[in-house]
């Protein structure tokens, strides 16, 4: 590949999805379009650039986008942001809210939906305490593909067994032929939008919590700032921001600071 085509392509991701493709991760090109070419019946990456060039084929362009920025997810992922959820976010929130018996939880590119669907597991552990509550858990992608895929809660052997206890896939999963599919009671709880970071988040509305984790590392420092900014917005004063924990808001968003004694969780700051 020229670096001209290279460049096209980088730029191409950068303005569409937010996504910096560094030219140290120009491997990844061949590995994820590939696949997209075939699919077109093209040859190879040069004709595949060429089409989305002409701008042509705005289907072409989707897909070449969302096979960049598909990313991979398991259940419980990391296990301690959800440990911390539910041992140390989740109580004073549901006293702070009790009156209104009402909260809503967002994941940001929710990819093929463990991290919501994790949460929603979660929540439905707890039983006779949540009874009466209204908890909307919202997870938003800029993929129509991996969105269906998430809707349909359908995985893999291997799927499953990345992260899920074995409890948990006893109670909460049903085989289908040689998947597993999740309970339509976890499904419910769950509602996928497609939806862009870049773009304004205000119609989505607020959310106590947010998921946002493993997605900056994929911006530069001003597109984190816009995003970390936009999600802000649509939080109130007490709400908690979970970043994965190689991220942090220090040096790139004075609307977070870090929550004492936690890592890669923040709180906003009063506005």
């Amino acid at each position: 590949m020229s670096p001209d085509d290279f460049d096209f392509i980088s730029t191409l991701l950068k303005n569409r999805s937010g996504l910096v493709l560094t030219p140290e991760k120009s491997y990844l090109l061949e590995s994820r379009l590939m696949p997209v070419a075939r699919k077109h019946g093209l040859k190879g990456l040069d004709e595949l650039i060429g089409e989305v060039r002409s701008k042509s084929d705005l289907a072409m362009i989707v897909d070449v986008t969302e096979a960049m920025t598909t990313n991979e997810s398991f259940f419980f992922r990391d296990n301690k942001p959800f440990d911390l959820f539910r041992d140390q976010i989740l109580p004073p929130l549901l006293e702070a809210r009790a009156t209104k018996k009402s909260f809503r939880i967002f994941c940001a590119a929710a990819s093929s939906g463990q991290e919501p669907y994790s949460l929603g597991m979660i929540l439905k552990e707890q039983g006779v305490k949540l009874a009466g509550w209204k908890i909307d858990i919202v997870g938003t992608d800029i993929s129509t593909e991996i969105l269906r895929k998430a809707e349909s809660g359908l995985y893999s052997q291997f799927e499953v067994q990345r992260g899920l206890p074995i409890q948990m896939l006893v109670k909460y999963f049903e085989k289908k032929d040689e998947q597993w599919q999740i309970k339509q009671e976890i499904r419910d709880m769950v509602k996928y939008k497609e939806y862009n970071l870049l773009g304004d988040l205000k119609p989505l509305g607020s959310f106590d919590v947010v998921f946002c984790r493993n997605v900056l590392i994929y911006f530069d420092q001003e597109t984190k700032g816009k995003v970390l900014a936009g999600i802000s917005d649509m939080m109130p004063e007490d709400g908690t921001l979970f970043l994965g924990g190689a991220e942090t808001v220090l040096g790139i968003s004075d609307r977070f600071k870090p929550v004492a004694g936690q890592r890669g969780i923040y709180s906003p700051v009063s506005k």
